[in-house]
């Protein structure tokens, strides 16, 4: 067989993988918390196209294959808002979310998606996907009027109606940016490698600001159509590879 076909298919295989990833990061421009992925490849040294000992020149050829992915956990850029339930994090912690419902096997997943809300028992929750861990667990406000300070310290209005009510403090988990990290959905993170946050570590609980996706809508578009013109080469040479085939059989029947 024209060894053709094995770098054209190749191409086309590893490019769709990459088109297929950078989609999904457009996809999530604008998902609060979301973080890009990219995909990594590696090769084989030397794949033999035909049995070694058959010829001294059989020929071979270096594959690559997409060996993992990689999520850049670099932080996105705020956007503001007059609502309390917004909450962002400046710094590499992450909040902790217990997914599912009273009563099931719940998991903590972390997240840097701030749109919360207060659901219908008024715990402060992750819509569609659970309630916001303090230090004593699930946080329960019972009231749409409180206030958190850069700490994560929550509070709610005293008899005075000055926020001196204390309520819980925000569980937070910190992450290296370049931890292994396994997403759950867009913007939840599972299998994380995660360590107590430093004493030393700066960071900053901000209310009212959402941190958006770290997606450069301009770098992603521009990767997207350099990795579609490799994909349509790649394309072009296995159609030229089939049209020589399909003549050489031609002719071979001729003959």
């Amino acid at each position: 067989m024209n060894r053709g076909y094995y770098y054209a298919a190749n191409g086309m295989i590893l490019n769709q993988r990459k088109i297929d990833c950078i989609g999904n990061n457009l996809t999530n421009v604008s998902t609060a918390g979301y973080k890009r992925d990219t995909l990594l490849t590696n090769t084989f040294d030397e794949q033999l196209i035909l049995v070694k000992h058959r010829s001294a020149l059989s020929g071979t050829f270096t594959h690559r294959y997409i060996d993992t992915s990689y999520t850049d956990l670099t932080q996105g850029f705020f956007e503001y808002s007059d609502s309390p339930f917004d909450v962002a994090i400046s710094g590499d912690v992450y909040f902790n979310v217990r997914t599912g419902y009273p009563g099931a096997d719940r998991e903590i997943m972390l997240t840097r998606n701030g749109q919360w809300e207060l659901d219908d028992n008024g715990y402060l929750a992750l819509n569609n996907t659970g309630r916001i861990q303090g230090e004593n667990g699930d946080i329960y406000l019972g009231t749409k009027d409180f206030q958190i300070d850069p700490e994560g310290n929550i509070f709610t209005k005293d008899e005075q109606g000055l926020y001196n009510q204390f309520v819980d403090k925000l569980a937070l988990t910190y992450v290296n940016p370049k931890a292994d990290i396994k997403k759950f959905g867009a913007n939840m993170f599972t299998e994380v490698q995660t360590s107590q946050v430093p004493e030393d570590l700066e960071y900053d609980i901000i209310q009212g600001a959402t941190e958006r996706s770290n997606v450069d809508w301009n770098y992603e578009l521009n990767m997207l159509m350099d990795t579609y013109r490799m994909y349509e080469a790649n394309a072009q040479i296995l159609r030229i590879c089939n049209s020589l085939n399909s003549g050489a059989t031609t002719l071979c029947k001729r003959v």
